[in-house]
């Protein structure tokens, strides 16, 4: 009963915010707090390879420009018509919508995950720097195809996206992220990514396969990636090459960092500091991100561990209690 009634729960609750949020806050507000699920997404997504199994991929803004053309295409070319036709067909307005932005997320998120996958299949058999400058240069790829095809807009971006996605999608999604990491850390399969993470060469002498671990974790984060690019183009209703340059990488990586290698409580909470704070810091207007810096390596020198080490939010840590947990 416990299983069926909290997701019910939850959508109940996430439909009446959906409703009443915009209501009450103010829009800028409430674009900020959409971004603070779509960074969700992306953190927890790229913690599942550079948390979960220790790699370290620099190219997420890459699954995340793919889902986000891919997805943006399909509305842009087959998706207005047919949310029409179904209209037409007496289906009401937002269930045609959700439902067409419901494919077109799996599609931008498919379309990342095969990117993931013919990426991630040579290069995770690389380990450390390696690693990480050709997911670095996969991104950048990604970036000038873009930039350089007409079809999707080039240089000039892609506008004319319809804005479906909302409150309720974005975190949504973002619950759905938050569980499945949390059911593949504490099943077989994640004991088996925390052992290639803590030590790759006994994991494999005892029979752990640690590339297809290791290619799988990376094409559920592209996956993942892509369905918060699908999201970020139907909200924000246009895109832009320069949105997802490697800076944006950098900075869903400092969300795993500093919210802990490996923990998912630390990624989430992590997402909502660095989403929310240049935003407050903008009174200071051309010192604000000097600040925002000097506040993050103040942070990464006193705890360098991250804000939750390897530890997850749950009663007995608000308690006190001992508990056992991930090393």
């Amino acid at each position: 009963m416990k299983r069926v009634l909290t997701p019910l729960v939850a959508l109940v609750a996430l439909l009446a915010l959906n409703r009443f949020l915009p209501t009450v806050l103010n829009p800028y507000y409430f674009q900020v707090l959409i971004l603070v699920g779509i960074n969700i997404t992306l953190a927890v997504s790229l913690n599942l390879v550079n948390g979960f199994t220790g790699q370290f991929s620099i190219g997420h803004a890459g699954f995340m420009a793919a889902g986000a053309y891919g997805s943006a295409m399909f509305t842009v070319t087959w998706g207005q018509k047919l949310a029409a036709a179904m209209v037409a067909a007496h289906v009401s307005a937002p269930v045609a919508q959700g439902a067409l932005l419901l494919v077109s997320l799996l599609l931008g998120g498919g379309l990342a995950a095969i990117f993931g996958y013919l990426v991630g299949l040579p290069s995770l058999r690389l380990r450390g720097d390696y690693l990480a400058i050709v997911t670095l240069g996969f991104g950048e790829i990604i970036r000038v195809l873009i930039l350089n095809i007409d079809a999707v807009g080039g240089a000039r971006g892609l506008p004319g996206i319809p804005q479906w996605a909302n409150f309720f999608w974005v975190f949504l999604v973002a619950t759905i992220v938050i569980a499945l990491a949390v059911n593949l850390a504490n099943s077989t399969h994640g004991r088996a990514l925390f052992a290639i993470r803590d030590d790759e060469i006994a994991a494999e002498a005892l029979g752990v396969d640690t590339t297809a671990y290791k290619v799988t974790a990376f094409v559920l984060g592209a996956f993942f990636a892509g369905v918060a690019g699908g999201l970020f183009a139907h909200y924000l209703s246009y895109l832009n090459p320069s949105t997802f340059t490697f800076l944006k990488s950098i900075e869903v990586i400092a969300m795993v960092v500093l919210g802990g290698m490996g923990s998912i409580t630390g990624s989430v909470l992590a997402a909502i500091v660095l989403t929310l704070l240049p935003e407050a810091l903008r009174a200071v207007k051309d010192y604000r991100m000097v600040i925002y810096a000097l506040m993050l390596i103040i942070l990464m020198i006193t705890r360098p561990q991250g804000l939750m080490g390897t530890r997850e939010l749950s009663w007995a840590l608000l308690t006190g209690k001992k508990q056992g947990g991930r090393s």
